[in-house]
């Protein structure tokens, strides 16, 4: 299965960024991770990380048909950006959201996904994890 993979702002501050929240490892460790898990199960992923609202619907509208599948995890951009969800309806591959921590046991703010009616599933609070069950999940959707 090819499947697309979307990170968006402060993802690259893994390791920095509140490591009692996102744990030690780095942005780079997810990628090696999540590469060597599709390699072992014979997928492919494209991985784009970027801290602009307007790259990740590029990247989203210059890809989606050349995947079978879409995981994304917004950051910050998941309470707000109905830019983004607005471009998930568009397209018609199996959408999932991801995030490493439990939005629902954060802040208030957090708990409110705009882009989870666009998406098939959630993913959330298994750090790396949560990207497998996602892959998980969309290989038999597929």
């Amino acid at each position: 299965m090819n499947i697309l993979v979307i990170n968006g702002p402060n993802l690259n501050f893994l390791g920095l960024r509140e490591p009692e929240i996102y744990g030690e490892k780095t942005y780079q460790n997810l990628v090696e991770y999540l590469l060597s898990y599709a390699k072992e199960n014979s997928h492919y992923l494209e991985i784009y990380q970027t801290n602009h609202e307007g790259e990740i619907i590029d990247i989203i509208q210059d890809k989606y048909l050349s995947f079978s599948g879409l995981i994304i995890n917004p950051g910050a951009l998941t309470h707000y950006s109905y830019a983004i969800y607005d471009c998930l309806l568009s397209i018609n591959i199996p959408k999932v959201e991801v995030h490493l921590s439990d939005i629902y046991k954060r802040e208030e703010f957090r708990k409110h996904s705009v882009i989870a009616p666009a998406c098939k599933n959630q993913f959330y609070g298994k750090g790396f994890e949560s990207y497998i069950e996602a892959i998980n999940y969309l290989t038999k959707e597929v």
